[in-house]
């Protein structure tokens, strides 16, 4: 594709920018980019993989706005074409941006206001949660109450993300890649179920590589009452050849291995392609294909006989009917039941109770030791709690990373540290964390209510404490004045009982390793409450124990 900047025209899907009209186009591109930013979002973006390779630009830079140019045309141009994709370049290198957006197959031909309103959508979600990224990709799904299709939208400096080159394709789908999974696994021979959904991602694949739009959707029936019925979406970016889209596909489900083939439902997304399946219809009309399955897992009862020589045989409609309904009553109970499991994993209140391993977004494995209840919200509940992440709910910034107030839409108000992209250390303090506080109940001790892994955001979500930290007010003038000797010596005591039950009375010996005044939160009544254990570090009873050992300076 030609590059361009303010001296050539800029080639669009139709007609052509003239050198006149540039300078009219960017102001206006400006102002649709600035009232993209002060809109609330609508949806709930799936994921986003940011930077890989591009670096930052500054703001008010010549790629900038290029990018601000792309965001007031790319919408209208996907949402114009028949095919509901359209690739663009502005700029000339370095400065040069290259950005691709489709909208889902199953969007309404007569639909084109939600296809560029949810690219519109995109470009701002990447401004929120890729701030002054030169590259990002971000997978748009709308909430399950809403009909409209998602989206995708991916750019960057690179003039070989627009490749169509077998290799150029691969490694703008590496850099671009993002996968999600449910926790929650079927029920059923785990050896069957598998092979099932892989017939069933197949079969799709193979669907969309040979459809028109390269867009195929299929459902499964299950023979058993532990596998619910699976539906599937496979889709390639119409530009390109059918060997590709296939090729395509195919390498996103050899990634689809014995352990997530079995969960609840997930997807493997790509710039150039993307696969799905769930347990539940989230796409718009009728599966495109219905597969059966080769196999459920169940092995079939044996035909009921008579015995031979009797006359006075059992009819066989009463068989039949005594057999069929304490099958279907246990039927429904199993879907009431999945049913309710499933709207409160929505809602973020799945609880881990005992141990469990988790395979955590990233490829990061995490076991989680708990036996008391534990959270695991979802990345999207967070993004509307904190809305946004807005600078307006920023509380302040730790060496983990930014901490922000968010509040749930019951009232609840909560605190919600997130893991500074990139940093590996952080990581390890979040295993850290979540490990030991979990385990750890006091009330003179900060309160976990449970946490978020998707992708790289790994978030801490605490109780809100409105009188924030003790450095507030021991190193402020006017505050200082409100900590009269009586409160300091409750808070003194407060925070020695904290680490008397963290020593000797808590089922694990807890050094914090980190206490500073910024680590002292105080709640409404201004009762102190230890928090930030990062650094924390378990010490064994025996006194010989090389574990009891630190070889390197921690705290600060």
């Amino acid at each position: 594709m030609k590059s361009i900047d303010a001296k050539l025209p800029i080639r669009r899907a139709r007609g052509l920018i003239t050198q006149r009209a540039l300078p009219r186009l960017i102001t206006m591109a400006a102002v649709v980019l600035l009232l993209l930013l002060l809109m609330p979002l609508s949806a709930s973006a799936t994921g986003q993989v940011c930077g890989k390779g591009g670096g930052n630009y500054t703001a008010n830079s010549t790629y900038s706005s290029n990018l601000s140019l792309l965001a007031a045309t790319l919408p209208l141009n996907a949402s114009s074409s028949p095919t509901l994709f359209a690739t663009a370049t502005a700029g000339q290198s370095p400065d040069a941006v290259h950005a691709l957006a489709l909208c889902r197959g199953d969007t309404a031909p007569d639909n084109a206001t939600a296809c560029s309103g949810c690219i519109s959508d995109s470009f701002r979600y990447a401004q929120e949660l890729c701030p002054n990224a030169r590259a990002a990709a971000v997978y748009f799904e709308y909430n399950d109450s809403d009909s409209r299709p998602g989206c995708l939208l991916g750019f960057s400096p690179d003039a070989a993300f627009l490749s169509l080159t077998p290799s150029g394709i691969a490694a703008a789908d590496e850099s671009t890649l993002f996968q999600y999974w449910y926790f929650q696994s079927m029920r059923g021979d785990a050896a069957a179920v598998a092979a099932d959904v892989r017939e069933l991602l197949n079969g799709t694949a193979h669907d969309a590589a040979a459809a028109k739009r390269f867009f195929a959707t299929a459902v499964m029936d299950s023979a058993s009452s532990d596998v619910p019925t699976l539906y599937s979406l496979a889709q390639c970016t119409p530009d390109l050849s059918t060997g590709d889209c296939l090729s395509c596909l195919q390498r996103l489900l050899a990634m689809v291995n014995d352990t997530t083939a079995v969960r609840m439902g997930g997807k493997i997304l790509a710039l150039r392609c993307t696969i799905r399946f769930e347990a539940f219809m989230f796409y718009n009309g009728l599966a495109m294909r219905r597969i059966n399955p080769s196999s459920s897992g169940v092995i079939p009862a044996p035909p009921v006989r008579d015995p031979p020589g009797k006359r006075n045989r059992v009819r066989p409609w009463v068989i039949a009917i005594s057999v069929a309904a304490p099958v279907a009553l246990v039927a429904l109970c199993f879907i009431l039941y999945y049913r309710r499991l499933r709207r409160r994993y929505k809602k973020g209140k799945m609880r881990l109770n005992g141990k469990r391993a988790r395979k955590l977004q990233g490829g990061d494995e995490l076991l989680w030791e708990m036996e008391a209840e534990f959270s695991v919200f979802d990345f999207h509940q967070i993004l509307e709690a904190t809305r946004y992440f807005s600078e307006e709910n920023k509380l302040g910034e730790g060496g983990f990373g930014p901490v922000y107030k968010g509040q749930f839409p019951d009232g609840m108000e909560i605190a919600v540290k997130r893991l500074a992209s990139h940093s590996g250390q952080g990581f390890i303090e979040f295993k850290n964390e979540v490990q030991l506080i979990a385990k750890l109940q006091h009330r003179n001790l900060v309160r976990l209510l449970g946490c978020c892994s998707q992708g790289e955001e790994k978030i801490l979500v605490y109780e809100y404490l409105p009188n924030k930290s003790l450095d507030f007010f021991i190193f402020d003038e006017d505050k200082k004045a409100l900590m009269d000797w009586n409160k300091r010596l409750a808070i003194t005591e407060g925070i020695a009982e904290g680490l008397l039950y963290l020593h000797k009375h808590s089922r694990l010996c807890v050094i914090h390793r980190d206490l500073k005044p910024s680590n002292i939160l105080l709640d409404s009544e201004m009762n102190p409450k230890i928090s930030d254990f990062g650094l924390a570090k378990i010490f064994s009873s025996n006194a010989t124990d090389e574990g009891n050992t630190t070889r390197r300076v921690v705290g600060t």
